[in-house]
Parts: structure tokens; C-alpha cells; sequence
């Protein structure tokens, strides 16, 4: 058996994100219904999801890892990217394909010093974060393998958030830095369309799926709606 480089896990899990992700579910316990984390799992999963993240700011870390290593089995088997929120930690000792963290989070660079192999994702909320991944891109050596952009509308996920981006950040922040983007916050099904014209291929959901009386049929609904919508936008 030849063993990968990490490089080449890495460039493997790059491909399967750049190539395969449609809808990206996004775990939140409190807005699922009463269902936990492991019954939302199962349902994304079943729903032929191939990306989850983790995203639990509330548990204790050995439940958090429980939970993260339960994500990790179910996401191998259903060949799946597993992305852990925030915490490099969890994500490192559950073998998660990649972390996702925000602006006041582990610096990417110093992620990508102890975690050469997993996947990076940044949430970029203004110009600003765009402008300065676009530079650590220009510089040859960026730790960052996609970006978040929003929160695009009104969201329940996030307290204390004012402002809102709206869609007309996605061609703004896209045109700034060329690496792969998903987008988030408050998204609908009315907005799917207008979004993948304005060239979003990813979309992250958190309410919209767990809160559906049926994940799994709600989460093949969304992979439908994004792919049909980017097969007319291709016609």
C-alpha cells in the first residue's frame, strides 16, 4: 500500500471540495428541531450532502470530540468532507478533513504550520478580509483553501449582527480574490437562483435544513435546486 504525501491528501480533498460541493450543511443543535447533531448528520448524509461542518460553541471539549469523531466515521463512510468549526484541536484529533475559522480565530497561517494536510476555510464579513486574502494569495504562499462570504441576509445563527452583505457582495468579493468562496446568512431557496447567476457555485445553510420537518429529503432538495439552477445559468 503507498502511503499519500500530505500534499497529496490535501490537493485530494481540495478537488473533491471544488468539485463535488453543492449545498454545505452547517450543524446547529439548538435550531434543529430537538434533534441532535448526530440525528442531523444522519439525515444531511442521507440526503447525499458531501460536506458537513461541525459547528458546536457550546458543549465541553470531550463531547465535542465524541461528537467530532462520530461526524469523522459517518462522513468516511458516506465519502463526505468533514469540516470542524473554529477548533483546530477537535479537528486534528478527530482526523476532520479541514477547519473553518473566522477573523478573530487561529490565525490561517499558524493552522497551516501544525495541519499541513486539511482544508482552510476563512469567513470574510468585509472588503477589508478579502483584500488582505487576496494579498496572502498574491504572495505564493496562502494557508487559506476557500473563503465564506457573509452573512448575506437576516440570520438566526449569529447573534448581535447589524449589517448584512446582500448578494451584491458575492461579484464585489469574488472579483477581489479568485480563490473558491461559499456563502452564508439567512439564505432561502428564493434566493438560490439569483445567487448561482451571480456566480456562487457553494452555499452554506443552517436553519433552512435543520430546522425542515425532514432533513434528508430537505438536503436532496437543496443539491436539486443548486444544480439545476447552475445548469440553466450554463444553457
Amino acid at each position: 500500500m503507498i502511503e499519500r504525501t500530505d500534499g497529496e491528501i490535501l490537493h485530494k480533498r481540495i478537488q473533491q471540495f471544488e468539485d463535488a460541493v453543492t449545498v454545505y450543511p452547517v450543524s446547529c443543535e439548538k435550531l434543529a428541531a430537538g434533534r441532535s447533531d448526530k440525528q442531523w448528520l444522519d439525515g444531511v448524509l442521507a440526503g447525499g450532502a458531501k460536506i458537513v461542518q461541525l459547528r458546536d460553541k457550546i458543549s465541553s471539549d470531550n463531547v465535542l470530540l465524541e461528537k467530532a469523531k462520530y461526524f469523522r466515521t459517518k462522513t468516511r463512510e458516506a465519502k463526505a468532507l468533514f469540516i470542524v468549526n473554529d477548533r483546530v484541536d477537535i479537528a486534528m484529533m478527530a482526523g476532520a478533513d479541514g477547519v473553518h475559522v473566522g477573523q478573530k480565530d487561529l490565525p490561517p497561517n499558524e493552522v497551516r504550520n501544525i495541519a499541513s494536510d486539511i482544508i482552510i476555510g476563512v469567513s470574510c464579513n468585509t472588503t477589508e478580509d478579502v483584500k488582505a486574502l487576496a494579498a496572502l494569495k498574491g504572495s505564493g504562499d496562502c494557508p487559506v483553501n476557500y473563503y465564506n462570504i457573509g452573512p448575506l441576509f437576516v440570520t438566526e445563527t449569529k447573534e448581535g449582527l447589524t449589517s448584512f452583505l446582500g448578494i451584491e457582495a458575492v461579484s464585489h468579493f469574488s472579483k477581489l480574490c479568485s480563490l473558491p468562496f461559499t456563502v452564508m446568512g439567512g439564505i432561502k431557496e428564493h434566493h438560490v437562483a439569483d445567487l448561482v447567476k451571480a456566480g456562487v457555485q457553494r452555499i452554506a445553510v443552517v436553519t433552512a435544513i435543520s430546522e425542515a420537518e425532514d432533513i434528508r429529503a430537505e438536503t436532496a432538495r437543496w443539491m436539486r435546486m443548486i444544480n439545476e439552477s447552475s445548469n440553466e445559468r450554463s444553457e
